[in-house]
């Protein structure tokens, strides 16, 4: 049986909330209480406070970013192009899609206090890996012929995450249109060759 108070999802999702539009520090345990409707001795009866809502909110998101790229790279196979694809739309979408979680994600890691940072510090250590993994194959497949790896990485990366700061659900680009769009960006900056063009270019 959960030990979470019946108003635990509207806690989360106020503190989300206030997080993303005020920022961390400038949050208030007060205002998190009011925006969920639950009184500041409920809260702090499951909540020790900002922090700890902060660390419960940050694992929420990064599971669920992990969980749909690891989904996502286990339909793909072992084509190193069709996996970065799968990393890079799963990023996207997950970006378009939760915009808020995602900003927190990307901008209060810093705002974690030292014994909660390292296990950040390894989260964003499994992004970075996931991503330098199906590059690295696809140099060693002789697909991606970028000389500079690790910057195309990091392009690549910084791209699909700062859509969770433009993107807006009434603009002119679909969810589907963005996907392909970044989807061949990111082959582009890696240098993608498929073999039978290579061959081709050399005959």
């Amino acid at each position: 049986m959960s030990t979470r108070p019946a108003g635990h999802k509207a806690i989360i999702e106020a503190a989300r909330e206030e997080f993303s539009e005020q920022g961390y520090g400038a949050t208030s345990i007060r205002n998190i209480a009011k925006r969920a409707g639950v009184s500041l001795s409920a809260l702090y009866y499951y909540y020790k406070g900002k922090q700890e809502l902060l660390v419960a909110i940050l694992d929420d998101g990064l599971d669920a970013y992990f969980g749909a790229c690891d989904a996502a790279l286990r339909a793909a196979g072992d084509d190193p192009a069709e996996r970065l694809e799968a990393l890079v739309t799963a990023t996207v979408r997950f970006r378009i899609e939760h915009p808020v979680k995602s900003s927190i994600v990307l901008t209060e890691g810093r705002s974690l206090e030292p014994e909660h940072l390292a296990r950040y510090r390894r989260n964003e250590e499994r992004g970075t890996r996931q991503f330098r993994e199906v590059i690295e194959q696809g140099l060693a497949d002789g697909v991606f012929l970028t000389p500079y790896p690790d910057d195309a990485r990091r392009t690549v990366i910084a791209m699909c995450n700062a859509i969770a700061q433009w993107y807006r659900a009434d603009g002119e680009v679909t969810p589907d249109e963005l996907v392909e769009r970044y989807v061949s960006l990111a082959l582009t900056v890696v240098e993608y060759r498929p073999r039978s063009v290579r061959k081709a270019a050399r005959s």
